[in-house]
């Protein structure tokens, strides 16, 4: 029972690795003794990072875009001449557009489906060798995809491209989960709440803004990096081996409210 957290030795990639949930789960996963792969468009931020983490552990970073799928197969050829398998891929990297229904532009709604659906299908489609390589019936490979909450319930923001691609995370968790659980790869899904990030900074960053959505929290509190690497540990480890195609809402019982 003692082990059942344990990633000591596991090779991990967490894309949009830079900052926000991203980084909090790297930091987890190297702490408790994973090698962690970051990768995230912004070379210079994400350089920054890797420095950071690497006084905590093995971390290695790759500038990569994934909204593109040729970046994928660069992001997966350079992994693959460093590592002969990966046990868990961490699908985070992700973006955001808010706009009126009437302004909504055809490029914003691009950019997030790009980034937050697409580059997730493709990313686990283009690491499968890899992935596959790990997986045992005793010790499975894992994905872990980022959705939100904001794609179970209504946000009451004018995010439609998100709101959709965070939608379209959960059902493509459930599908992939039963189509890969036969190469021993689990994969689940998490569905964080508010949490400090370069996403949310708006609202954290405003006093009275922080204080409305803090009162729709029954915890009463934002995530903390505990939060969500504590959640990315207990999936990427033995002790979720026989979960498969969940999406776990973690987000202090905001969307449990009446």
């Amino acid at each position: 029972m003692k082990s059942l957290f344990d990633v000591q030795g596991k090779v991990a990639v967490v894309t949009g690795g830079s900052s926000g949930i991203g980084a909090m789960m790297a930091r987890g996963l190297i702490e408790n003794g994973a090698r962690v792969y970051i990768t995230a468009r912004k070379e210079e931020r994400l350089m920054a990072m890797a420095a950071e983490l690497s006084e905590m552990g093995e971390c290695i970073a790759i500038p990569a875009d994934l909204s593109k799928v040729e970046g994928i197969e660069a992001l997966v050829a350079a992994i693959g001449e460093r590592e002969e398998k990966i046990d868990i891929l961490i699908n985070n990297a992700g973006a955001n557009w808010s706009a009126s229904i009437e302004d909504f532009p055809e490029s914003g709604w691009d950019k997030v489906m790009d980034i937050n659906i697409k580059s997730i299908f493709f990313a686990t489609q283009k690491f499968l060798p890899l992935l596959k390589a790990s997986g045992s019936a005793d010790e499975p490979a894992r994905v872990v995809n980022i959705a939100s909450i904001n794609g179970i319930r209504n946000s009451g923001m004018p995010t439609y491209a998100y709101t959709a691609s965070k939608s379209g995370v959960i059902k493509l968790t459930e599908h992939l989960a039963t189509d890969l659980a036969q190469y021993n790869i689990n994969v689940n899904a998490i569905a964080p709440g508010l949490f400090p990030s370069n996403m949310t900074k708006q609202i954290v960053e405003n006093d009275g803004m922080t204080k409305m959505a803090l009162s729709q929290i029954p915890r009463g509190r934002m995530g903390a990096p505990e939060d969500i690497a504590g959640t990315a540990l207990y999936l990427c480890s033995r002790a979720s081996s026989w979960m498969i195609g969940q999406t776990l809402a973690l987000d202090g019982g905001m969307i449990a409210r009446p």
